[in-house]
């Protein structure tokens, strides 16, 4: 008997995940079915979350450092990476305009009291996070010994020593083509073993996703409801509309070639909320559905996953603009541009973890003068939304890959 496609299989294991989440969550948590199978699917989503973490670390190593070693043979290099830049800082720039925008419009939180929220702001303390200390820890991160990084599984570091590796390889020509040739080799191995682990993505994504729908707060999603229809709308707004529109105009593909190609990569970034863990399975979407060169994908999607994270600074820009409302201020336009520019800078520093927003968004609200532990209104609700956004952050990352691609070596 022939099997579906790994597409359907996927797509089946999320429509599956979601209904029996909704199962479990009208069963109670205090039901024993309900309990039983919410351990068996912690372990399943686990176990396929921490397959993709083990492989994650060396792709991004070998991936950069390979990627910019075989553009230095296509002398493109510089114009790959200024285009992979202003294409990230533009797609985010559209993104928070979205964002801030339709809160400005629409005013989520303006019909709602702060004190309804009191008890859950008394319980948490947000750590400060001033601008200059945001920066210096930034910059802290990005040149780290290689092999603490490494075993770290800090993203940012690793992605900067392979920048240096690769620069390095290039720079001294035939007397490293050994080293090269290593690297190349070793990205064929990882790669293989990312096949091997998306034979599990089916049920690692129902897992998941069975988890996600069951353990959801649903009387605060009704409270928040305004909030949440903004953020969502505006980024299905850049999902479906925007961002394949950019595609269409520089690179002629339909948006439904692209889904088609992609749908791998979207489902499994909505299920697990991290751009990281699915940068595997982004690689691997880009470079053999969507035929981007493997020296383009090598070096986008691991510093997109890093840097450009669109669902991110459009969800920061509008929460800050609602807890504003919230407490009864109206920001300036001065203020709303300084919203602007430090949810971009904090989106681009986040981790491509679970929730990382969170952390990074007490720097939006300091910077005018609204209270961190205003962040504890929207923690019941961030998981959810977190699975939309990291799903635009990773479309984001294959759009620009095929842009670049487009506007360098095909010219």
């Amino acid at each position: 008997m022939k099997l579906p496609s790994l597409n359907i299989q996927i797509l089946l294991g999320a429509i599956f995940g979601v209904a029996i989440g909704l199962y479990f969550h009208q069963l109670g948590a205090e039901h024993r079915v309900a309990q039983g199978g919410l351990y068996a699917s912690g372990l399943v989503g686990t176990l396929f979350i921490d397959l993709l973490k083990m492989v994650l670390i060396p792709l991004v190593f070998c991936s950069i450092s390979v990627g910019i070693a075989n553009l230095s043979q296509h002398q493109q290099m510089h114009r790959v990476w200024v285009t992979t830049l202003i294409f990230f800082v533009s797609s985010m720039a559209i993104a928070i305009v979205l964002g801030m925008t339709a809160s400005l419009y629409f005013k989520p939180g303006s019909g709602l009291q702060i004190a309804m929220f009191e008890h859950a702001m008394q319980n948490f303390e947000a750590k400060q996070l001033p601008l200059s200390e945001f920066f210096a820890q930034f910059l802290h991160g990005l040149f780290v010994n290689p092999f603490t990084a490494l075993s770290q599984g800090n993203v940012l570091a690793v992605v900067m020593f392979a920048l240096i590796l690769g620069i390095t390889l290039v720079m001294g020509g035939e007397r490293f083509h050994h080293i090269r040739a290593l690297l190349q080799e070793a990205l064929e191995v990882i790669m293989q073993i990312v096949g091997w682990v998306m034979r599990l993505a089916p049920f690692g994504i129902m897992a998941l996703l069975i988890k996600l729908v069951a353990v959801q707060d649903i009387a605060m999603l009704s409270t928040l409801a305004k909030f949440v229809a903004v953020v969502v709308g505006t980024t299905l707004l850049h999902g479906i509309v925007v961002l394949p529109l950019i595609l269409y105009l520089f690179t002629g593909k339909s948006p439904l070639w692209f889904w088609r190609g992609a749908r791998e990569a979207l489902v499994t970034a909505f299920a697990t909320s991290s751009s990281a863990a699915t940068l595997p399975i982004t690689l691997r979407c880009a470079i053999q559905h969507l035929h981007v060169k493997p020296e383009i994908a090598g070096f986008v999607l691991p510093l997109g996953a890093t840097i450009n994270m669109d669902g991110t600074a459009l969800y920061e820009a509008a929460a800050a603009l609602f807890i504003a409302n919230l407490i009864g201020v109206d920001l300036s336009l001065a203020q709303q541009l300084i919203v602007f520019l430090t949810a971009m800078i904090a989106a681009m520093g986040a981790p491509g973890i679970p929730s990382a927003g969170m952390v990074t968004m007490v720097m939006v609200l300091q910077s005018v003068g609204l209270p961190a532990e205003a962040i504890a209104i929207l923690l019941p609700i961030d998981r959810l939304l977190d699975t939309l956004r990291t799903t635009v952050n990773v479309q984001g990352d294959m759009v620009g890959s095929l842009v670049v691609q487009k506007l360098t070596l095909q010219r």
